[in-house]
Parts: structure tokens; C-alpha cells; sequence
């Protein structure tokens, strides 16, 4: 039975045979000695994306006492349920996105940790611990954003949207215009994507043609 593991772009954790190209964690162990989740789903305000392997380290999935492994389909994915680049071992784009987290600021060199952590921490979930989302015009929603479109999770990428599923990106669909839509990627996230960073994607984003009907 596959572990509860998986992070959707509404920032929910479920169970999903499918692990994805990407993993992180929230600051610690959700999870009891029987690898099922307790109740809450953060540790601290310190939620990561990183690679899935990283100086050939290895460890069983959900070790006792460890922090919890959480996958995603991809960084876009990450992105919309909250986490940001890891400094350990995803440097370079860590450093790329908090130095246009803090140039969007109007400050010198990059962000800290503790202050996008702070920040994103408020922008991704509410005093009830319910996803946080904003309405805005789609046309101004930079690729890389997910939306909630008809009820169901869509990326924003190459003037067209893209229904989410655990597996994979489904057949994209024309993008709706002159519209405002409910978005599910926090709003200081957005910004650093409009300002030039880019989200690793799942391949199936750009293996399916348009659907032209819709």
C-alpha cells in the first residue's frame, strides 16, 4: 500500500503509488513508527523542495525519528503547496530564487531563509491550517502557477493550462481569457516566477498537443 507521501499542488499530503520527480519535507517527522501520518502536517515554517538523491545519501522512506519524505510530480508542484529550493542541495537555484526574492523587495544580495520561510509561511496556509489562495487575472499569471480551474489543480505554461494528476500532466487545455481565477501558488511565489525564475516541470507538461476542443 503506497505510503501518505505525496504533496498536491493544494498542499495536501496523500497516498500515491506515483513518487515523482522531486522531494522535501517540513521541517520534521509527521509521520509515527508505523509510517502513518499523524494529525499535523508541518514541523516548523521551514518547508523544502530538494533533489531526490544528493551525495549518494540513502535511507529507508519514513526512518523512525527522521524527517518525512514528501514527493512531488515536479518544482512547480512544490511551489504551489508552499515549499521553496533547498540550500543544501539545490544551491544554485536556492541562491537564484531568494536573490529575486529580495530584489523584488528592493534589497541588495538574497533573502534568508528564516524571512521568504516567514513569509511563505503565512501566504500558503491559514490560522486553521486551510490552504491560502487569491483571486487574480489569469493573463497576468506568469508559467509555472498553478490555478484551480473547474474545481481541479492546472499549471500555467505555454499560453495553456494544464489539469494536475499525480501521474502526470493531462492534455492541456486552451487557456481561458479575460478571466480571473482562484490561484493556488502563494502570491510572493508568483512574483520570483514573473521575475524570471523558472520551474522545473514534469515532462508530460510538453509531451501532449493542445486540446483545441476544449
Amino acid at each position: 500500500m503506497p505510503l501518505q507521501n505525496r504533496v498536491t499542488p493544494e498542499g495536501e499530503i496523500v497516498a500515491h503509488a506515483a513518487r515523482g520527480l522531486m522531494m522535501g519535507n517540513r521541517g520534521g517527522a509527521l509521520h509515527d513508527e508505523h509510517r502513518t501520518l499523524r494529525r499535523r502536517r508541518w514541523v516548523s515554517r521551514q518547508w523544502i523542495c530538494c533533489r531526490l538523491a544528493f551525495k549518494d545519501r540513502h535511507r529507508q522512506v519514513m526512518s523512525p525519528g527522521q524527517y518525512t519524505e514528501l514527493f512531488f510530480l515536479d518544482e512547480a508542484t512544490a511551489l504551489a503547496a508552499g515549499h521553496r529550493p533547498c540550500f543544501e542541495c539545490r544551491r544554485d537555484d536556492a541562491v537564484a530564487f531568494a536573490t529575486l526574492w529580495a530584489r523584488l523587495r528592493g534589497e541588495d544580495g538574497r533573502a534568508s531563509a528564516r524571512e521568504m520561510d516567514d513569509v511563505l509561511h503565512a501566504e500558503r496556509v491559514d490560522a486553521r491550517g486551510r490552504k491560502v489562495t487569491y483571486i487574480a487575472e489569469l493573463d497576468d499569471l506568469p508559467d509555472g502557477t498553478f490555478i484551480r480551474h473547474q474545481g481541479q489543480p492546472c499549471l500555467v505554461f505555454a499560453g495553456s493550462i494544464h489539469p494536475w494528476t499525480p501521474d502526470g500532466y493531462q492534455r492541456p487545455q486552451p487557456r481561458p481569457r479575460n478571466c480571473q481565477l482562484e490561484v493556488l501558488t502563494p502570491r510572493s511565489v508568483v512574483s520570483v516566477l514573473a521575475a524570471g525564475f523558472t520551474a522545473a516541470m514534469h515532462p508530460s507538461a510538453t509531451a501532449r498537443p493542445l486540446n483545441q476542443a476544449g
